[in-house]
C-alpha cells in the first residue's frame, strides 16, 4: 500500500461520518437480532467510552458484520465490500453510515473516510482478514495498520463465535435461538505517526495487531468455551 498516495489530498477533517441513520437502524434492527438469536457479549468495558476506536474482528460468516454493527457498545462504521452497495441493501448501508471498500485494491477513498471518522472520535469496524473463512486469523490486510498509525486509535480485538455452523456456507445463518458470542479484548495502541510512514512500518504494525488478535482469540475460546466452525465447504465463497 502506498502511503504517499494516501497522504496526497486533504482529509475531510473532524466532521466524521453521519450517525443519525446508524443510530436509527441500530435502535430498530437490534430488536430483530435479539428475537432471533441468543447474543452473549463480554468485555464491553474494554472499549473506551469516547474517542476513536478500531474494532478488529475475526470473520467466519455473513452474520459477523450485522452482529457487530448492531450490538457493539458504541455505534460503529464498518468497512463493507462495495459489492453490497446496490439496490435496497446499498441504500440501507449508505443510510446507516457504512463505508464501501474495494477489497481487491488499495481503496484510498475508503481509508480516507475511515481516517476521517477516527479523527472525529468515531468507531471503525474492520475484519482485517479481508475475507470469510475459518476465523483462525491466518492473514491480515495492512490497511488496519495504516489506520492505527494515522489515528493513534486503540485497536480492540474481537472474537466472534457461533455465526456460522460447522460445515455451513459463508452466507448461511445459524438456526433460530442459537447462541452467538462476541468477546472484546484488551486494546493495543500505537503512537500517532505523521507522514511519512514507510511500508515496512505499516506492515510491522499490522503484524503486531495480528499477533495481538491471535492471542485474544486463543483466550476467548477458553473464556467463552466455544470453538470455530472450521474451513468453508468446497464451493462456498469467501467473499
Amino acid at each position: 500500500m502506498s502511503d504517499l498516495i494516501l497522504a496526497t489530498g486533504r482529509f475531510a477533517g473532524p466532521r466524521g461520518v453521519p450517525e443519525r441513520g446508524l443510530r436509527t437502524v441500530r435502535r430498530f434492527a437490534t430488536r430483530w437480532l435479539d428475537r432471533r438469536w441468543d447474543v452473549n457479549q463480554r468485555g464491553e468495558g474494554r472499549i473506551p467510552e469516547d474517542g476513536p476506536v478500531i474494532l478488529a474482528a475475526n470473520h467466519i460468516g455473513w452474520l459477523d458484520g450485522p452482529l457487530l454493527f448492531l450490538k457493539a457498545p458504541r455505534p460503529g462504521h464498518a468497512l463493507v465490500k462495495r459489492e453490497l452497495f446496490v439496490g435496497r441493501t446499498g441504500r440501507l448501508m449508505k443510510y446507516a453510515g457504512q463505508i464501501p471498500v474495494d477489497r481487491h485494491h488499495t481503496d484510498v477513498g475508503a481509508l480516507r473516510t475511515a481516517a476521517d471518522a477516527l479523527a472525529a472520535g468515531q468507531v471503525i469496524i474492520t475484519f482485517p482478514e479481508g475475507r470469510r473463512g475459518d476465523g483462525e486469523l491466518r492473514r491480515i490486510e495492512t490497511g488496519v495498520g495504516w489506520l492505527a498509525l494515522i489515528s493513534g486509535a486503540p485497536v480492540v480485538p474481537v472474537a466472534i463465535f457461533g455465526t456460522r455452523e460447522p460445515g455451513a456456507a459463508s452466507e448461511s445463518r445459524p438456526p433460530k435461538g442459537a447462541r452467538l458470542d462476541v468477546v472484546y479484548g484488551e486494546p493495543i495502541r500505537f503512537p500517532e505517526t505523521p507522514w511519512p510512514r514507510s511500508t515496512a512500518m505499516i506492515d510491522d504494525v499490522a503484524e503486531q495487531i495480528l499477533e495481538h488478535m491471535r492471542k485474544h482469540l486463543t483466550w476467548a475460546k477458553g473464556a467463552a468455551k466455544r470453538g470455530l466452525p472450521g474451513p468453508l465447504p468446497a464451493g462456498s465463497t469467501s467473499d
